[in-house]
């Protein structure tokens, strides 16, 4: 596969995360401190923008990222 293609799609994969994040976690907030059900938020969609951006991230940082989640919980 073309290495430009594969780089572009982990920029989008980047960038759609960091975008989740802001607009899903700005969404769940509100509702929270708005005193409002979080119920209509599955774990799911809070946890999905977090997963574009591991797999948006080159390997090595990946890598880095599952060393560091075995320390933790270790």
């Amino acid at each position: 596969m073309a290495h430009w293609l594969v780089n572009g799609c982990k920029k989008c994969l980047l960038w759609f995360g960091y975008a989740g994040v802001v607009v899903i976690y700005a969404g769940f907030f509100y509702l929270l401190f708005s005193g409002q059900s979080t119920a209509p938020i599955h774990w799911f969609f809070l946890v999905s923008p977090w997963l574009c951006i591991y797999f948006g991230l080159p390997s090595e940082q990946q890598q880095s990222v599952v060393r560091w989640f075995f320390k933790k919980f270790k």
